[in-house]
């Protein structure tokens, strides 16, 4: 008897909250909902958003992945009054590509169908592509690659001398609609954020990094007073047309130590290469948060950073009883001639 069989195809929904006020509570409540269709819920909170495998829930509930997704956004507006926007198909890449074209109130599903993954891929902008951001479309574009039909129909070898091996095979695989990455479910975090709206559509980079300079340091002083530590930075940038970027990087160790944060976030922001971008709001969230005694630092010879923590104690003190704005960092004071909108 032949005991081989084609694997059933995965059903993965990324799914975005779209409430009129945010709150944490709110966000557990609604995960409540989602969980109560598939207990295979990855929380995503830094953009109010979840990933789903609706795989096994398919046969659970007798229905297609259209009518599952449209029993989800029913109970969500029917129970909290919240619309979403949901993309669902076989892969995490997919349904995040799907529900990224979507709008508040609808859902967009792809079909496990090498025609359709074909017709919905290629003629999306390569930028739309899970880890192709601004920067990375920009070389790409100079090369005459510009959607992702381009991208899969680009050699490995040629994209490896373009992006570098690891980039290239992922941007390769992804966009033949091949992405292995599984649903990983877990409790929602718990994290803290500061964010900053420009009184106007802001074009100055330098702007751009004082600003996220600037969250940075509150949010290092809100975590050390709360006692925390932080394993990841979440970048959020909104443009004038209101569309977003999120990028997320894990830190090397957990910390509230702000020069670490702030060398993070830099990171994050120069990766987006915003020249020019109309920016109108940036938000730094500290991810996965942990108590501060559960901080296992590593070994160093280096007493400049042991300095460092303890000048970062006193100038806390120092903050706690004067207010936040009696000690900034040097790149934060106002430079002649220039006002600030914050």
């Amino acid at each position: 008897m032949n005991t081989t069989s084609r694997p059933r195809p995965r059903a993965i929904l990324r799914i975005h909250f779209h409430p009129a006020e945010r709150t944490d509570e709110l966000y557990g409540q609604l995960l409540a909902v989602v969980d109560g269709i598939s207990s295979r819920v990855e929380p995503l909170p830094a953009d109010w958003s979840a990933y789903v495998d609706l795989t096994g829930a398919l046969t659970y509930w007798g229905r297609d992945t259209e009518g599952l997704v449209a029993v989800l956004r029913l109970r969500l507006l029917a129970l909290h009054g919240v619309q979403c926007s949901a993309g669902a198909g076989p892969t995490r890449s997919i349904a995040a590509m799907a529900a990224d074209a979507t709008p508040p109130g609808a859902a967009t599903v792809v079909r496990d169908d090498p025609y359709e993954l074909a017709a919905f891929l290629r003629t999306k902008q390569a930028s739309a592509l899970p880890g192709i951001g601004p920067k990375t479309a920009r070389t790409l574009s100079r090369y005459g690659i510009t959607s992702v039909g381009d991208i899969a129909d680009t050699q490995l070898s040629t994209l490896q001398r373009i992006l570098g091996t690891t980039a290239a095979r992922l941007a390769l695989e992804r966009a033949h609609g091949i992405d292995e990455r599984p649903v990983v479910p877990g409790a929602a975090p718990r994290s803290m954020s500061a964010g900053h709206r420009f009184n106007r559509d802001e074009l100055d980079s330098d702007r751009h990094h004082r600003t996220v300079l600037g969250l940075v340091q509150e949010l290092g002083g809100r975590l050390r007073t709360s006692g925390e530590i932080a394993q990841a930075l979440t970048l959020t940038v909104t443009y004038a047309d209101r569309t977003k970027t999120t990028r997320n990087r894990s830190l090397t160790e957990p910390t509230a130590h702000s020069p670490a944060l702030a060398a993070t976030a830099r990171e994050l922001l120069t990766g987006l290469g915003l020249q020019r971008a109309r920016v109108r709001t940036l938000t730094i969230r500290a991810e996965r948060l942990q108590p501060a005694e559960h901080a296992v630092r590593q070994l160093t010879l280096d007493h400049a950073d042991e300095k460092a923590l303890l000048i970062e104690a006193v100038q806390d003190r120092a903050r706690r009883r004067y207010g936040k704005d009696v000690i900034k960092p040097a790149r934060l004071a106002p430079r002649p001639g220039v006002g600030t909108n914050r």
